[in-house]
């Protein structure tokens, strides 16, 4: 993800606010309700959106899936340290962890593990496998910890704007 200038969020105003909480809830609202929902009339909140969409401020639009009824029942938090701290090394993960489909999250933290990884999988014995045979495998992967989740208590996207 790119990182945006400051200045570009501090020119939105009430009814750019509005329309992003709007297009959080739901972001198949047509044009028509979306403007009726923010009070503007349509070819002005169109306008509005796209200049949202041209800022950055809106980068995508996406569904949000059911991962039970993909057999994608358990979720995981994974530490990951690396061999050593260096550009090459945190390059080469950087690379290889991106292109990973079970893995919905990576960061870069600060403390006693270089990454922190969220990802989904089927259940115990494929994350066996995946990490295994996939995430010790990443370039410069020293050691892991998983903490495997019990309980989903709530989870989104919806920024607080």
């Amino acid at each position: 993800m790119q990182k945006v200038q400051q200045s570009q969020y501090k020119s939105l105003d009430g009814i750019d606010r509005k329309i992003l909480k709007a297009l959080q809830r739901n972001g198949r609202l047509s044009n028509s309700a979306l403007a009726k929902e923010v009070g503007l009339s349509a070819t002005p909140c169109s306008e509005r959106v796209k200049s949202l969409e041209k800022r950055r401020v809106i980068e995508h639009y996406t569904a949000k899936l059911n991962p039970h009824l993909l057999q994608l029942d358990l979720l995981v938090f994974v530490e990951i340290s690396l061999i050593r701290t260096s550009a090459d090394i945190f390059a080469d993960f950087r690379v290889a962890v991106t292109n990973l489909p079970q893995v919905l999250e990576c960061h870069l933290v600060s403390g006693n593990f270089d990454y922190l990884i969220k990802a989904r999988v089927a259940d115990m014995a494929a994350y066996r496998q995946f990490l295994g045979e996939t995430l010790l495998m990443l370039p410069g992967v020293s050691e892991s910890r998983t903490y495997v989740v019990m309980e989903e208590l709530k989870e989104g996207q919806v920024l607080p704007i």
